[in-house]
């Protein structure tokens, strides 16, 4: 009996350590909608960036709902200008560009909570583009809810 007592305790300390002081915050539970392949890089982005919350399988058991159209990409064209640009070691973006809108939805009254957009420089940066996703909306989901 003793042990189980203490089993909790330590599991009541480690859910207070998990989402703050106030452990009585329920995490969110997070549906990716597909995306192209994008929701691997967001759902490893979350992981990596200690999103709180958890991910749903299904969007039945989900609080919130992550919605986005898979990255844009603009690819640079070939030409002059661009061996030109290179050549004076400016080839930063020379790849062209990726932009990723994201919006997060309230999946009880379907509305919109939070929204995000990111560009990249280079056409290929999708795991750099999930990841500044998670970072902004870690930053959301921990901010404290304003008092009336």
């Amino acid at each position: 009996m003793r042990k189980l007592v203490i089993l909790f305790l330590a599991l009541g300390a480690l859910a207070t350590a998990r989402h703050g002081k106030d452990a009585s915050v329920v995490a969110p539970r997070i549906y990716i909608e597909p995306q192209n392949g994008f929701e691997s890089y967001i759902s490893a982005a979350f992981f990596k960036k200690g999103v709180p919350g958890t991910i749903a399988i299904d969007k039945q058991n989900a609080t919130l709902v992550l919605k986005s159209g898979a990255p844009t990409v603009q690819e640079e064209k070939s030409g002059l200008g661009k061996l030109a640009r290179c050549a004076y070691a400016m080839c930063i973006g020379i790849d062209g560009s990726q932009t990723v809108s994201v919006e997060l939805i309230d999946a009880a009254t379907a509305q919109i909570v939070w929204a995000y957009n990111v560009r990249k420089m280079g056409a290929v940066n999708y795991q750099s583009s999930a990841e500044a996703i998670a970072k902004h909306l870690k930053a959301f989901l921990e901010q404290k809810p304003k008092k009336n």
